[in-house]
């Protein structure tokens, strides 16, 4: 006996199986400040702290100035439902093309081949500012829940944990900016298993003098503070924790 024994522990872990240890993914997507979040800085050091010895990868589509129906074919029937004209709908969407969902599949898929057995999955959304600015936000809260539904459908995780960035204080007072703003904050404390991550404290730089709060966040604070919370929220979703309130998490 004492010869089968270490026989099957190389046998256990040349497969790997020794090795196994919970993996969780989050997947980030939205505009152009998700896009200049470098994960590699804020993100992933966060999340690595706090899931201590479990891994934690990530994937990430994301391009700037991009509205909510490059990522949702859907959203012209929304729309059209919430009362925008053609001309609007044609402004916003130009060539209709939906070019973001698919690469979310598809690197899913691939992250499916490396690590079959994925202990969780995190939506992370840093996206409105295009909506917003473009007077395209009656249909945002409807477009957003069922991007939210379909990832959950398609990736096959109906738990799927979200951590939806609110769109920056920039606009304040701005009937389209206000209501992107709400429609996030309303879905995230809607959902089971949402929660939100603000960033008005991100934003604030001095223009001719004063200080006014912009649409992009500083470089690189505001960014690194951003994968922070988003890491942080998600932990808590994770582990069931309480995240923060506020959207601010400390630790």
């Amino acid at each position: 006996m004492n010869t089968v024994i270490p026989l099957i522990l190389v046998l256990a872990a040349s497969t790997g199986f020794a090795e196994d240890k919970p993996v969780h993914l989050f997947i980030l997507s939205g505009q152009s400040n998700m896009q200049g979040m470098d994960p590699e800085t804020g993100f992933l050091p966060e999340a690595n702290k706090l899931f201590k010895g479990d891994q934690v990868v990530y994937i990430k589509v994301a391009k700037g100035g991009q509205p909510i129906c490059r990522w949702l074919e859907e959203w012209t029937d929304i729309a059209e439902k919430k009362g925008l004209d053609a001309r609007h709908i044609s402004r916003i969407h130009r060539d209709g093309k939906v070019e973001f969902y698919q690469p979310i599949l598809d690197q899913y898929q691939e992250m499916l081949k490396k690590h079959p057995r994925l202990t969780s999955v995190t939506f992370c959304w840093m996206q409105g500012e295009r909506d917003a600015n473009g007077d395209a936000h009656t249909p945002y809260k409807d477009a957003l829940k069922l991007l939210i539904s379909k990832l959950r459908r398609d990736l096959k995780r109906p738990n799927m944990n979200i951590v939806i960035g609110r769109i920056g204080d920039y606009a304040l007072g701005r009937p389209s900016p206000d209501a992107v703003r709400k429609a996030q904050r309303e879905i995230a404390d809607e959902d089971p298993h949402g929660v939100w991550v603000d960033v008005d404290d991100l934003n604030d730089k001095e223009v001719n003098g004063k200080i006014q709060s912009v649409v992009h966040f500083n470089r690189p604070d505001g960014y690194i503070t951003l994968g922070r919370r988003f890491a942080r929220q998600g932990h808590a979703l994770v582990t069931g924790k309480e995240p923060a309130e506020d959207g601010r998490p400390k630790k």
